[in-house]
């Protein structure tokens, strides 16, 4: 055979295993020492590429495992494990050094990440490029998403290093916290500076159209530490505006940072020109902040508040706000002349349910001057302005888990009057109790009749309690006033059944009081008057008393007929009858003379006004009576398509009740109680009315006698007092009421409607119409604008009382209030507050509010056209925090009457 022919067959079954997988396995063997790990998918040969399925490859077996590779191998051409995917095709080019993914391309290598329409690894050159692909419209579509670490670029297109991590990015799109930032052209020198090229930076989530913008030529970028950009303008709807900053920096964190707070300047006719609100926040932890925020006004009047929030997950989360303003009105020498110094303390601490299951500390403070919501310029908040209380509560509780069950609690409480300045505190009260025992029953046995039913239990407070005033407030004298003393008592209680429908209740009560605080009264003839002296010591007395009651429930069913818009009216009557008797204990009483004749004597106990009361000297033996009525009806349910009905309630209660004292020498029969209530219109109206009836007449002066108003002309009762409410809250939402809580009003104390506006705290102009949560308003809204539909909500409070208590036949007060929210269009919203007076014949105070909410933008008005809290606000800034300073806020506050 000629060494030709030997060329011609040596031919042909090469070009015939290029046909054959075995070529390509052994092309995936050479490849793959290379350092490739990818897997490709078919593709035409024509084009210069290699093609592999995972079958193929799980066929290669190294045949040389066992001899030992003694040549230098080359480094691989890439530093990591690349895993990538397309939906369309994988595409090696060996002749360009490159691989092509396509359609919905994904490429993972070392710690970066990315994806687009089409993705091009030059492995050669370790470059990576992304861009975009056209549908069939000529729309471009998957646009490139580059992640490294926790920043995200979104891009028209990108280049990448992969050695010196290095890029080019055109139209980038990223977000750093609240700040959103497109540029034309981006560089990232490294994982740490970016630089760009005519950026946009905005707080609108939608960077491509924004509301707003900054527009910067040229901007370094360090990714969680700061914004540094140059000539910076601001454009609104793409129009540019006069805003124009030669530079500006932004510092940027995922943490909060310290920084300081712009004041917002203004006047007003008593005070001149102020600036109001500004300091210092900073921030401590992740786990609690500080803002101090400072006022000064031009007349030398100043304010000062600290406010801090902490939480801790899982543990606790509160608040804490101090207030204090020093206001000035007039000016030295002349008569007006007047200094007001104000403070108020607002504390709130709750406990999260999973801390402990035993024990729970909670919080709710709110004291300071009475006069501190009806002087303070920096607060317009109407419901807490007519509240005439102040209260607050600190308490601990914990429950032993013993048998019987122990429960322990220790708290710190204050109550206070706004109108007479009276403070009352318990600093503090302890109390503890043991659960309801059973002595003559077994622990789970049937407890049935007198003799099983017998409980007890064990129950002591003690009370550390000061009265004092504002103007002693924590000073010496309020110490020196307190009155300490512990109570303990021991109920003992049973029921059981007579006749089968009666039920049967006795009990008897021991109460032991032991005081600290005693008095003692005697005639003194050198001051020719009573002297009562207080004392200090230990005493205790003891009570007991008993009672027993008897009680029914009856129930009255009217039918009507089947078919009838009305079938049946169902009455439930619960009539009651108790007997009380509590003994005399003259043992605690003395004697003692009331002038110097030697004659005239009285007797007091030294408990009087006791902590815990005091015993009594007369016998108390009387008799109560009480009846309730329910009234339902059984009507067609007219949204029903099968006829079927439904309880409807007429009543909800209509109680009587009265009280017969055998014991007093003249009027045993007491006034006669009526209330009752009804819920209409889906259980949205609430109506509740109340009255006394007094079946005995009066004389001129308006004392009762003793004598029947019936047998003294009159008819069988008086109608001494009586009062109607109605409250009224609906809205659009299918029925339900969608009206939001005013956090502002219940923080301050006051109502948690908007019957009385929605409390202005001008430090903190995030108060919005929309309510608490603006985006989980917007969730399931049309964008659009409303056809016939539009959002409202109404609330109407209508009260009446009426006094006759001296034949004065009069309505005392008799009012209408009224107050709602309507949406006239997405984000635009509008709300009123108002009544009428009917026996001043006037207009109540009246707020408007209007709200437009720009997305990233916020603009309100807050009118009180008149009265003596008259006020105007106009306030449009950007929402974000990052930007909050970006602002315009006016107002004109009210003219306050300051007394000290």
């Amino acid at each position: 055979m000629t060494l030709q022919k030997v060329s011609q067959i040596f031919t042909k079954i090469l070009l015939k295993a290029l046909h054959t997988k075995l070529f390509h396995i052994v092309f995936s063997v050479i490849f793959l020492t290379l350092g490739t790990t990818s897997v490709f998918s078919q593709e035409n040969p024509a084009l210069n590429t290699v093609t592999l399925s995972k079958s193929d490859l799980k066929k290669v077996k190294d045949s040389t495992s066992t001899t030992v590779d003694t040549t230098k191998k080359n480094k691989p051409f890439l530093d990591g494990v690349v895993n990538m995917k397309s939906k369309d095709y994988e595409k090696l080019d060996q002749k360009k050094k490159t691989v092509t993914l396509h359609n919905e391309a994904e490429i993972y290598y070392t710690d970066f990440e990315l994806k687009a329409g089409r993705i091009v690894l030059d492995y050669e050159k370790n470059l990576v490029y992304a861009g975009r692909l056209k549908d069939s419209a000529g729309n471009y579509i998957q646009r490139p998403v580059f992640k490294q670490g926790d920043n995200v670029v979104e891009p028209d297109s990108i280049i990448f290093h992969t050695k010196s991590k290095r890029a080019k990015v055109w139209n980038s799109r990223t977000n750093q916290g609240e700040l959103f930032i497109k540029s034309e052209i981006s560089k990232k020198e490294n994982d740490s500076v970016y630089f760009m090229k005519n950026a946009r930076l905005t707080t609108s989530e939608n960077i491509d159209d924004p509301e707003y913008y900054f527009l910067v030529k040229r901007v370094k970028f360090v990714p969680k530490k700061k914004v540094v950009m140059n000539s910076t303008q601001m454009f609104i709807a793409d129009v540019p505006t006069p805003i124009w900053l030669p530079f500006g920096y932004f510092p940027m964190s995922e943490k909060s940072t310290s920084g300081f707070i712009m004041p917002t300047p203004g006047q007003n006719n008593q005070q001149g020109y102020f600036l109001q609100n500004g300091g210092y926040y900073f921030a401590l932890s992740d786990n609690y902040d500080l803002a101090v925020l400072g006022d000064y006004y031009t007349n030398g009047s100043y304010g000062l508040r600290a406010e801090t929030s902490y939480a801790k997950r899982y543990k606790f989360n509160g608040r804490a706000n101090i207030r204090f303003e020093n206001n000035i009105q007039s000016e030295k020498g002349f008569p007006d002349y007047l200094k007001s110094r104000q403070y108020n303390i607002q504390w709130s601490h709750s406990q999260d349910s999973k801390a402990s299951p035993n024990s729970r500390f909670s919080a709710s403070v709110n004291l300071g001057s009475s006069q501190y919501y009806r002087q303070s310029v920096n607060l317009n908040n109407i419901g807490s302005t007519i509240n005439n209380n102040l209260s607050s509560s600190v308490s601990y509780s914990k429950t032993f888990q013993t048998v019987p069950q122990v429960n322990m609690s220790l708290s710190a409480t204050h109550s206070q009057n706004t109108n007479t300045q009276q403070i009352d505190m318990t600093l503090p009260t302890f109390q503890a109790s043991v659960d309801r025992i059973f002595p003559f029953a077994k622990g789970d046995g049937v407890k049935k009749g007198i003799i099983k039913n017998i409980s007890f239990q064990y129950n002591i407070r003690g009370e550390n309690r000061i009265k004092t005033t504002d103007s002693l407030f924590f000073k010496p004298q309020m110490f020196r006033d307190a009155r300490t003393g512990f109570q303990h008592s021991i109920p003992i209680s049973t029921n059981f059944k007579v006749f089968k429908h009666f039920s049967v209740t006795g009990s008897a009560n021991y109460n032991e009081v032991w005081t600290l605080n005693t008095i003692e009264k005697y005639y003194s003839a050198t001051e020719n008057k009573v002297v009562t002296v207080d004392k200090n010591g230990f005493e205790s007395f003891r009570t007991y008393n008993f009672n027993v009651g008897i009680g029914t429930t009856v129930y009255g069913t009217f039918n009507f007929g089947e078919g009838k818009k009305i079938e049946a009216i169902r009455h439930v009557v619960r009539p009651n009858i108790s007997y009380g008797y509590t003994p005399s204990f003259d043992q605690y009483f003395e004697r003692y003379a009331l002038d110097a004749s030697g004659i005239n004597f009285s007797n007091y106990t030294k408990f009087d006004n006791g902590l815990f009361g005091s015993p009594s000297n007369s016998i108390s033996n009387a008799m109560n009576f009480s009846i309730s009525n329910t009234f339902e009806a059984k009507v067609k349910d007219k949204e029903s398509k099968k006829g079927e009905t439904k309880k409807v309630i007429l009543l909800n209660n209509l109680n009587f009740s009265t009280r017969y004292d055998f014991n007093a020498d003249s009027l045993k029969l007491k006034e006669i109680s009526v209330s009752g209530g009804t819920q209409l219109f889906k259980q949205k109206m609430n109506i509740n009315f109340a009255a006394v009836l007094d079946p005995y007449a009066i004389d001129n002066s308006g004392k009762r006698i003793e004598k029947f108003n019936i047998d003294n002309g009159g008819s069988l009762f008086r109608l001494p007092r009586a009062n109607v409410t109605l409250n009224y809250s609906f809205s659009s939402a299918d029925g339900k009421d969608s009206s939001k809580k005013s956090d502002q009003n219940v923080q301050n104390g006051g109502r948690e409607d908007d019957l009385f506006g929605v409390g202005t705290d001008l430090s903190d102009n995030k108060q919005s119409l929309f309510g608490k949560d603006k985006k989980e308003d917007e969730k399931g809204t049309n964008s659009e604008w409303y056809n016939t539909k539009l959002p409202w909500d109404l609330r109407i409070a209508y009260s009446m009382n009426y006094n006759n208590s001296n034949r004065q036949d009069e309505i005392a007060s008799h009012s209408l209030m009224a107050s709602g929210n309507i949406e006239l269009a997405p984000r635009w919203k509008v709300g009123f507050s108002s009544g009428y007076d009917f026996v001043q014949k006037g207009v109540t105070f009246t707020q408007l509010r209007f709200e437009r909410d720009l997305e990233s933008w916020r603009m309100s008005f807050n009118w009180v056209p008149f009265g003596t809290n008259t006020y105007w606000g106009f306030f449009i800034g950007i929402s974000s925090s990052i930007l909050s300073d970006i602002k315009y806020d006016k107002r004109q506050l009210p003219d306050r009457v300051f007394r000290q």
